[in-house]
């Protein structure tokens, strides 16, 4: 039997059934016509034209910082994006602030074909159709300032209000979509997400910010930037956060015994604490978050509105980066990094037989990890035409434990350390002025399983002035975790895997990116890609124990498209639509959590000239299939926000109204839930204060 919740920390449960794909028409078809339409959009906007990056001297400073038209992580070297071999997209620190983003999971849910769902505990990111319920972002890489933010013992990536840095400290998020493996490695399956935050030069003397919104949720910021001659600087930054959270009804509890479905323990606090500072080549960067959050949802058979119900995250990352340019032609970088991640949850159990009373054992379960990260990055340009990256990496986890027991036994006491290593080389060689060829192979080997060698290639063309034609092909792998390899419960639930093999992906995409006029860039593409091996977690008929097991096969095609650029009355405009079509290649199933349609409209508008903005976000989702096989409801969302800058000098206020309408909308619960739909809030209000002392 398949289970599609394929992380469970300490008490699975089962619920699947499948439902068969409808007869859809073939996605290349829609990728073409997309072209098609671009190429008409061209003309439409061709009274307006350019030659190279000449526009670019026409624009105030301020709309050059703001244009994301340059990008660092594609390929670990600064180049424009039309130049990058991956589909990216580029969220600004302007962007973050004119919509109102609270937290990194706002920032992602604007991006083209990503999707966020929240379990009232954590956020789970999807990208173009693939979300497996109960999957801890093992598949997606997030970095803060080119750091692996990925713990060890689950290689789960948080985004939540366990991330350690505060959005207002974002400069910008660089986001690529696809496999980026041939550089950066494990968990870079299906992106890697790049959080850069801002130096001391963005934020030059004290500026402090305090933050109040429904649920009676309180948000404070202490942050202070200097400048030391030409090349040192230091910035100090301290968030805390507090909400009650609100009553919440679920209609599986909705009975005498469980307080009618009401409960009340959806709280949320945490505090932050984060520091960058430069002194000649190196950059250090040290982020720590100290997070704890009551759960409402009383997954894992835990108490209903028991308020030690509850998870606690604990995450610190320190890093040293050192850059130094060897000659005209070459450079090289080195990065060190030490990470610390400790988890402890708390689920209150009734282990008394039904009808009697009570007995309630408390049962808690935990990981803690520590690791050191070291990388070497030598970058030339021996020719006009030749670009060089090479490098090596080296992980070595020193502690990866993994706990579970209760107030009678213990069940779980594993202590383990491991290494890795991986070998990096791509070549950018460009044959003309018009096409480019990349080319990137990397080897990998683990102590756990043995080695992996991916590969990486590109063909970028420029077949006119402004419009760019990428052809893509990209493999990764993502190891299978300590948590998979050998959690088990002393063989009461759970079994461990030992011998499992990493899950691997194959991608193959066409992109075309036009700039239409001076301001205004748009893009269409298409995907397909196949994940083979990929880790889930079944039954085994032997013995009925859960075992983690390379089972399924996973086939996603898909369309995404997307219009953004800004207007001569100051409007700013992001468009963006996305349809895959995403199912087990075996069954023939449609994925569960896989919504076939994305549509995403964010805008932002002077009302009074340098004074006052509008920013406007909507989000359309189709429906999603559940564990139980059924299907969430299509929804719209739709927030404002309001920015006024200078009210008085160096103060600015924002007011925000998010799920304006206030639409009633959920997520596929995972198997640890009775909810077969996890329901999210309605209409909520927010207010901010930032005042900067110069």
């Amino acid at each position: 039997m398949l289970l599609s919740d394929a992380n469970l920390r300490s008490k699975p449960f089962l619920g699947v059934t499948s439902m068969p794909l409808s007869k859809k028409p073939l996605l290349f078809p829609l990728v073409l016509r997309g072209i098609m339409v671009l190429a008409i959009c061209s003309k439409l906007f061709a009274s307006q034209p350019t030659t190279g990056n000449d526009y670019l001297f026409e624009m105030s400073l301020e709309q050059l910082i703001e244009l994301p038209y340059d990008v660092s992580t594609a390929s670990k070297y600064q180049q424009e994006i039309s130049d990058a071999p991956a589909s990216v997209t580029v969220i600004t620190a302007d962007e973050i602030r004119k919509y109102g983003y609270h937290t990194l999971p706002d920032i992602l849910n604007s991006v083209p074909g990503f999707y966020i769902n929240y379990d009232r505990n954590y956020h789970y990111l999807g990208i173009r159709g693939f979300r497996r319920p109960g999957d801890y972002n093992t598949r997606v890489l997030v970095l803060i300032d080119g750091h692996r933010t990925n713990e060890n013992v689950g290689d789960a990536s948080y985004i939540g209000t366990q991330f350690p840095v505060d959005v207002d400290l974002i400069d910008r998020v660089e986001i690529i979509r696809g496999p980026g493996f041939s550089l950066y490695g494990n968990n870079a399956l299906l992106a890697v997400v790049n959080v850069i935050t801002k130096g001391a030069n963005k934020l030059q003397g004290l500026e402090l910010s305090g933050q109040l919104a429904s649920f009676n949720s309180r948000r404070g910021r202490a942050t202070y930037g200097k400048v030391f001659g030409e090349d040192a600087q230091l910035l100090v930054s301290a968030t805390g956060y507090e909400s009650e959270g609100q009553q919440l009804y679920f209609k599986e509890f909705d009975s005498p015994s469980t307080f009618n479905g009401l409960v009340k323990n959806d709280g949320d606090k945490f505090g932050n604490f984060f520091a960058k500072a430069s002194v000649g080549n190196f950059i250090l960067t040290a982020a720590h978050t100290a997070e704890n959050k009551g759960i409402p949802t009383a997954p894992w058979d835990s108490v209903f509105a028991d308020s030690r119900t509850q998870t606690s995250d604990d995450t610190t990352l320190i890093g040293l980066t050192y850059n130094r340019n060897l000659s005209d032609w070459a450079s090289v970088k080195a990065r060190a990094v030490y990470g610390s991640y400790d988890y402890q949850g708390t689920w209150p159990t009734n282990n008394a037989p039904p009808g009697e009373d009570p007995d309630i054992v408390l049962a808690q379960d935990s990981w803690s990890g520590r690791w050191c990260d070291t990388e070497l990055q030598l970058f030339a340009q021996p020719l006009e035409n030749h670009k060089l990256v090479c490098g090596l990496e080296s992980r070595y986890n020193i502690r990866q434990n993994q706990q579970s027991w209760d107030e009678m036994e213990v069940y779980l006491d594993d202590h383990r350390s491991s290494q890795s290593w991986g070998l990096y080389l791509q070549d950018e060689f460009a044959v003309s002025d018009k096409l480019t060829f990349v080319a990137g192979i990397r080897h990998d080997r683990y102590d756990t399983f043995g080695g992996t060698t991916n590969s990486r290639l590109a063909a970028i063309y420029h077949p006119m002035n402004n419009t760019t034609l990428k052809l893509l092909y990209g493999e990764a792998f993502r190891a299978p975790s300590a948590y998979e390899l050998y959690y088990n419960d002393g063989d009461y639930t759970q079994k461990a895997s030992l011998n499992l093999r990493p899950e691997t992906i194959k991608n193959y995409e066409i992109i075309l990116e036009r700039e239409l006029n001076k301001k205004m860039r748009a893009t269409v593409s298409g995907f397909h890609y196949i994940m083979h091996d990929l880790i889930d977690q079944y039954i085994d008929p032997a013995d009925g124990l859960l075992v983690f097991k390379n089972l399924n096969e996973v086939k996603a095609t898909g369309i995404e498209t997307g219009l953004e650029g800004m207007w001569g009355s100051g409007l700013k405009t992001r468009v963006s639509y996305s349809y895959v079509e995403a199912e087990d290649d075996a069954t023939g199933q449609q994925l569960v959590n896989s919504p076939n349609h994305l549509a995403k409209l964010n805008l932002t508008t002077p009302i009074l000239e340098d004074r006052l903005f509008a920013g406007l976000g909507l989000l359309y989702s189709s429906k999603a299939r559940t564990l139980s096989g059924n299907y969430t409801d299509n929804f719209t969302i739709v927030n404002l926000v309001l920015t006024y800058e200078n009210v008085i000098k160096g103060l600015e206020i924002s007011a925000g109204l998010y799920n304006l309408f206030d639409t009633k909308y959920g997520f596929p619960g995972a198997g640890e839930h009775v909810q077969d739909i996890i329901y999210q809030d309605g209409r909520t209000l927010m207010i901010k204060f930032i005042y900067r002392f110069k």
